[in-house]
């Protein structure tokens, strides 16, 4: 394969025509072509927890088949066809895999959220029109299935529920343990029919598809739910050459080998860890590990991080900023991380600093990356093997266009010239042919007029520079980004238009070093009445149907800002919360005696704050200069520092 280390180098690969490089037209069959040539290297590692890595349990790529296999023929004999959904509700497991890959070769996959509130797992469901749901039995100190099955029979198309036993990952005595616990809990009953899941799959050949459906490439494969609103929630269509070619091209682009070792971190609902990492990293028959059901978030993960890549030597990883931050502050002395040759970042804006402190820890740069549901996943990437730009999201993928566009009414009216700031429009083999619901396609979809295409217009706004990097300045969707997870401002304001009190509603995202951003509301009241701020957050607690999306803080303020026509205006919220977090962080360092910050818009670059210090008579200007660029470094927020 070449090399890819500039934009000249993928045009040069796209002289050969995409077809010439002979993809399948399946993730079936992406996996069995693995499989076949390497049976015995191997596709997947679990461990339960963290401490217990060095016990993981593995399957090769014939054995990780046969799963796909034994998978597709229990949902088909479950009468699962090709335009039926199978719903996945599930932490990171093996059997997350051989749901998403078994299911898309028997029907339609829909992973769900796990920490959606219930109402909206229901929601989701009936959207999808779900007929199977694989999902966790009970199990201790889980509530996964009491919240899942308090649902299920608002969902009038759901026949069959497959339970996961979580315990067969534990050894011994513990598992019959936690089996008794299971069967003293209350039963908690639901219409459908309930199946156990590693039961009912030793029951299946694992040779073949007993179906013999010959999958096509423009076969729907999955629907991935995105942000989400209130009301009917958006259902992505991705096909099965969607997920073939991000895949194969997102590993191009990063060198993906067979043999070579992801660590898998991510959640699996989320197309970044299930494509990005795991068809990907199939397709070139590199091996998985799955850390934890929780992820990242697994207890103790961190604590045995760089040990848990030592030990596996992997090769490459991918991760949101918030890991990176946490990463950047954990010693690796005395760990071999010479294998670690990549690791990847996306969904969320990376701060300077943070990349700066993980490079300087590991020797290995991040390499930020840009994608969105719609696109299957991956869009553009620094590359391996040039420069990675901190900031930049990198170089479009190959065979996939990206541009940069002037859109009205539907219509990109130009182009972008270089560094000049417009809508993100894409157009390729992974843009998706559109949500499940047809009302939800409107406006999503630009014509350029020149007769190849529409452009998907992707909501985001930024530039290209001239060596083909983009880099984002800012979001026209307006969504808030907590830890790569979207929230849409609607799921906040819509519940609390409800509220007798309440005006009006703006939410807005508020910089944070830990997760990058959290939503924040500022309400305006109704003339004549009251409520309290506490009063209002209580509200919002009980009404937004997601967790990460309750708000952290609520601002009564007299009158919203508006337009000249009478919109609200966002910007000038957000850039308020910029300036009150920089002006806490600068009060919380020594030597400053004055301190003033202006956030700003501006076209190259977003929202810009621009600090003046004014440093105390004792204070050393270069240590003071040094705390302010490493305190403010972790946001993504684009700051300008002055010291008089």
């Amino acid at each position: 394969m070449p090399m890819i280390a500039s934009i000249a180098d993928i045009e040069a690969m796209e002289s050969v025509p995409l077809l010439e490089h002979q993809l399948p037209e399946s993730t079936y069959e992406a996996v069995k072509r693995a499989a076949q040539a390497h049976p015995e290297k191997t596709a997947l590692s679990f461990f339960l927890r963290a401490a217990d890595y060095h016990d993981a349990f593995t399957w090769r790529y014939d054995e990780f088949l046969a799963a796909i296999h034994r998978t597709a023929n229990m949902l088909g004999e479950l009468g699962v066809g090709p335009e039926d959904t199978v719903t996945s509700i599930l932490p990171n497991l093996p059997e997350s895999y051989f749901t998403l890959l078994g299911g898309e070769a028997a029907g339609i996959v829909n992973p769900i959220n796990p920490l959606l509130e219930p109402r909206v797992i229901a929601e989701i469901m009936n959207a999808a029109e779900t007929k199977v749901l694989v999902t966790l039995g009970p199990f201790p100190k889980v509530d996964m299935w009491e919240r899942v099955a308090s649902i299920l029979d608002q969902v009038p198309t759901l026949e069959t529920v497959l339970q996961v036993d979580l315990g067969r990952y534990l050894g011994g005595w513990k598992r019959w343990l936690v089996k008794g616990i299971g069967l003293a809990k209350p039963k908690v009953k639901v219409r459908a029919r309930v199946l156990d899941f590693e039961k009912s799959l030793s029951r299946q050949a694992g040779d073949r598809l007993l179906s013999g459906r010959v999958i096509k490439a423009d076969d729907i494969a999955s629907f991935f739910h995105t942000g989400g609103t209130t009301g009917v929630p958006k259902l992505a269509r991705h096909t099965h050459f969607n997920e073939v070619y991000n895949g194969w091209a997102a590993g191009e682009v990063i060198d993906a080998q067979p043999g070579q070792t992801a660590y898998l971190g991510l959640p699996l609902f989320h197309n970044f860890g299930a494509i990005a990492i795991g068809i990907n990293s199939f397709i070139h028959a590199a091996h998985v590990v799955i850390g934890t059901p929780q992820g990242f978030r697994g207890e103790g993960v961190f604590d045995h991080f760089w040990k848990m890549l030592e030990h596996f030597k992997v090769d490459y990883f991918g991760a949101v900023p918030t890991v990176y931050q946490v990463l950047s502050n954990r010693s690796n002395d005395g760990v071999d991380l010479s294998r670690l040759k990549l690791a990847n970042c996306g969904a969320a804006p990376l701060p300077v600093e943070v990349a700066n402190r993980f490079t300087e820890k590991t020797g290995v740069p991040i390499q930020e990356g840009y994608g969105l549901t719609e696109a299957t996943s991956v869009c553009s990437v620094n590359p391996r093997d040039g420069e990675s730009r901190v900031g930049s999201v990198g170089l479009r993928l190959p065979y996939q266009e990206m541009r940069t566009a002037v859109v009205s009414g539907g219509e990109i009216e130009r182009f972008c010239e270089i560094d000049e700031v417009g809508v993100v429009v894409i157009r390729g083999p992974n843009v998706f042919p559109g949500y499940k619901e047809e009302v939800h396609n409107r406006g999503v979809f630009v014509d350029s007029g020149d007769g190849a295409g529409p452009w998907l217009d992707t909501g985001d706004m930024g530039r290209m520079d001239a060596e083909g990097y983009f880099w984002l300045t800012g979001r026209k969707k307006e969504l808030i980004i907590r830890g790569g997870h979207n929230i849409d401002p609607r799921q906040i304001e819509e519940p609390l238009a409800a509220h007798p009190a309440v005006a009006m509603a703006a939410a807005v995202g508020r910089p944070d070093p830990r997760v990058g951003e959290v939503p924040v509301v500022y309400v305006e009241l109704h003339p004549g009445k009251s409520a309290t701020e506490s009063e209002i957050l209580a509200f919002a607690e009980e009404h937004i149907g997601e967790r990460a999306a309750v708000p952290k803080a609520v601002y009564i303020v007299d009158a919203l800002p508006q337009t000249a026509v009478g919109k609200i205006f966002k910007p000038e919220l957000t850039r308020a919360q910029v300036r009150e977090v920089f002006d806490l962080e600068l009060g919380r360092l020594d030597g400053i005696a004055s301190a003033s910050v202006q956030a700003e818009g501006d076209k190259r670059l977003g929202t810009v704050a621009r600090v003046q210090v004014r440093p105390a008579a004792d204070a050393d200007r270069g240590e003071l200069e040094a705390s302010i660029r490493s305190v403010l470094g972790q946001y993504s927020v684009h700051h300008e520092l002055e010291i008089r």
